[in-house]
């Protein structure tokens, strides 16, 4: 028999009732929802809710029989706590609150707490220990069926919160509706919300140690508001079906080392804009980008940062949702689309991502719970000065684990092709861009971030153990030993680094006028010397055209003619130089401004027959090192390069040959870096033959003056360059030769 509620309330000790009203529990699931009590000296259960803006509240229980009886909840303290006793009842059972407003609505819900947690005791022991590399499926938000009831179970990491809160548009943003709990020691704090599907918007509302109040976006949320609104967004059901199959396998049988690899980086909200200045969707871009990449000839394209951030201007790189495709140009499954459309048209997908440091933003990672949760403490290890952006603690598990996580998700749940790592070397480093006194050594003593390296090693041994095929590339600025180089041979386990060094060195000798080339002729020789000490990629990326470098057109000297001319020969020389390749949006068809984020590409250039023309020199240097395996296949060893003249400083020229594996076969490439003709150049050869004109840059058809060789030229047995044979050339003005011999 059930007593009357008023004989028996409250049964809650005040100091409890006090702690869930002012949202000061760490636990709120041992003072509200349904418990066994004793009440009378006889076994009772107890419902208790804590529902602030009612005006009355019932218990609806449920019974087997498909029933359901109504019992009113007395409110036993003024804010709004109530309670109904279950005389003699043992066992908990199946409920709902109803609860009713002043304006008289009425809402029907499951009650949060009577729910067990959902997380379990050795998925908190991998985050602990760094190790959970499925973490996102646990942390944040998702949609779950919870004995039978749907609903969405939030979760975060805030070990030093005082309490934690989830808000929303299904709670009115009030933290004292859904106060969550913590796991134990995990400093994981969950809730299960019943009722709610992916479309919900929400944060977490944290009380710090010292009382102050933090609304906070979801670290691991998968969607987010379009800024400048920075609400979280429930998005975890998989409603998109790939059709990149085939790709996917072939990736994962591959060895991406022998194959050509040419990227074209891309800012997606710059390559093409609405006539209003608006954004392309995903999917709008996959509709243009898709042919366009085909046409000119690239194997990949590598996207700026697309997680979600608040800065147009940061270009991606200040992130505040690491897990969140940006919301400018659609959702996560449009993504999809665009990544899905790639993939089928035979083009790998790159994308830029950012482990070195995060913004300041309040709303996001910085001092999370009011501490140093995601950085470093210390300012002098925990901030870049630079870029006024904190620094992960790399040697905290759970932020190792996070940023490890982050990437495999990337690659497995949007079937991405690989990583560049942004600023490396900062992470490297700990005085990077530090004066003395700012900075604090290692262990040893030392400059070098240990705990950044340990990561980096385990974050290139989860890629390549979780996802075959998938590259990691590294943008590292240094000379540090074996970052190439296996993780069990001390290296740092990336598959590709950046050769900032050619960059700088090329950039700098094609800036020269050609007048002053012969005094700067190891600027191009002496990339050779260190070529092969690491797996290099050649980069001219968004870095080298912003902030008044100049367009990669632009930094070229001379008239209208020889820039073009030695934009051509640039890229020429670019393609056939031993390593992959990476070009920035607009240097294929000849931008002349720099790259302005804020608008789309100066496409109206390719009305212009120069610019045509220089865009069809471009593809048809892609086309031939796709087909031509001796400039992709011998990329990492002296096996794949020679020397055929490198010392003809005076005229400024330099000649090599590139081989493909066993040196089966070959291409010579004969640049000459001068507005000069020069006839009869003698080339030698080892191979005496016809040799075929395979490209020439001064082409009519590329807009050149049309120097040539007419199509074929045969070898004499006339001895050069310590070969027994040689070819008489004429050699174009600014311009280069790739020739093959006739088999």
């Amino acid at each position: 028999m059930e007593a009357a509620v008023k004989d028996l309330v409250p049964t809650a000790a005040l100091e409890d009732i006090y702690r869930i009203i002012f949202t000061e529990h760490h636990d709120p699931y041992t003072v509200l929802g349904i418990h066994k009590i004793t009440a009378l000296g006889e076994p009772a259960v107890s419902i208790r809710a804590f529902l602030p803006l009612a005006t009355e509240v019932y218990v609806l229980r449920e019974f087997e029989d498909g029933r359901t009886e109504e019992f009113p909840m007395e409110r036993v303290h003024v804010e709004g706590f109530y309670e109904y006793i279950f005389l003699g009842e043992s066992d908990v059972f199946r409920y709902k609150l109803k609860r009713v407003t002043a304006d008289g609505e009425t809402h029907v819900f499951y009650d949060s707490y009577a729910f067990l947690p959902q997380l379990t005791d050795y998925d908190l022991h991998l985050f602990g220990e760094g190790n959970h590399f499925r973490i996102y499926d646990k942390l944040g938000s998702h949609f779950r069926l919870n004995d039978g009831i749907g609903g969405v179970h939030f979760a975060v990491w805030a070990p030093s919160a005082r309490s934690v809160s989830v808000i929303g548009d299904f709670n009115g943003w009030d933290r004292r509706r859904h106060a969550m709990r913590v796991l134990g020691s995990s400093g994981v704090w969950e809730m299960f919300v019943p009722g709610l599907d992916d479309g919900t918007m929400y944060k977490f509302e944290v009380k710090t140690r010292d009382g102050h109040i933090m609304d906070k976006t979801d670290p691991y949320a998968r969607y987010m508001e379009v800024r400048p609104r920075t609400a979280s967004i429930v998005k975890s059901r998989e409603t998109y079906s790939w059709s990149d199959q085939h790709w996917m396998d072939e990736r994962s049988a591959s060895d991406p080392y022998d194959k050509p690899v040419s990227i074209y980086e891309i800012h997606l909200a710059s390559w093409k804009r609405h006539g209003d200045g608006g954004y392309y969707s995903y999917r709008e871009i996959a509709n243009e980008l898709v042919p366009y990449i085909q046409s000119a000839g690239f194997t990949h394209v590598e996207l700026l940062p697309i997680m979600e951030h608040p800065f147009d201007g940061s270009w991606g790189y200040q992130v505040t949702g690491y897990y969140a495709p940006t919301s400018r140009h659609g959702s996560p499954d449009d993504f999809r689309y665009l990544i899905d459309k790639l993939h089928q048209a035979g083009i790998g997908v790159l994308l830029d991502w950012v482990p070195a440091h995060f913004p300041k933003d309040l709303h996001a990672l910085g001092l999370f719970d009011g501490t140093h949760v995601y950085e470093h403490s210390d300012p002098r290890k925990g901030e870049h000065l630079d870029w006024g952006t904190f620094i992960f603690n790399y040697g905290r598990h759970e932020v190792k684990n996070f940023l490890i996580a982050n990437a495999l998700f990337w690659l497995e749940q949007f079937h991405l092709d690989g990583i560049r790592i942004d600023a490396v070397a900062s992470m490297l480093y700990l005085d990077y861009s530090r004066n003395e006194g700012e900075w604090v050594p290692n262990e040893y003593g030392g400059r070098e971030n240990l705990e950044a390296i340990n990561f980096l090693r385990q974050l290139n041994w989860a890629v390549h153990a979780n996802c075959p095929g998938a590259m990691v590339i590294a943008e590292e600025s240094t000379s540090f030993t074996g970052v190439t180089h296996p993780v069990d041979d001390n290296g740092l386990g990336f598959d590709y680094k950046w050769n900032m060094g050619w960059m700088h060195d090329t950039l700098e000798y094609f800036e020269k006028d050609p007048i002053f080339r012969k005094y700067h002729h190891n600027n191009l020789t002496f990339s050779l010397l260190y070529a092969f000490t690491e797996r290099f990629m050649l980069p001219i990326s968004h870095d080298e055209v912003v902030y008044g470098k100049k367009s990669l057109l632009n930094k070229m000297p001379g008239d209208y003619w020889q820039k073009f001319a030695n934009m051509r020969l640039f890229l020429g020389y670019m393609w056939t130089h031993p390593g992959k390749k990476l070009l920035f949006m607009g240097q294929e068809f000849g931008q002349w401004n720099e790259w302005n984020h804020d608008t789309q590409l100066d496409w109206n250039l390719l009305e212009f027959d120069s610019h045509n023309q220089l865009f069809q020199w471009l593809k048809d240097l892609n086309g031939l090192y796709r087909d031509e395996k001796a400039l992709h296949e011998v990329d990492f060893s002296w096996e794949g390069f020679e020397w055929v003249d490198l010392h003809d400083n005076e005229r400024s020229i330099l000649a090599y040959e590139r081989f493909c594996k066993e040196k089966r076969e070959s291409v010579i490439v004969v640049c000459n870096f001068t507005p000069m003709v020069y006839e009869d150049y003698r080339l030698g050869v080892h191979v005496a033959g016809s040799y075929r004109e395979v490209l020439n840059s001064d082409s009519h058809f590329y807009g050149g003056s049309g120097v040539g060789n007419g199509g074929t030229v045969n070898s004499e047995n006339i001895g050069a360059h310590e070969r027994e044979h040689s070819l008489t050339l004429r050699l174009p003005p600014l311009g280069m030769l790739i020739l093959k011999r006739v088999q």
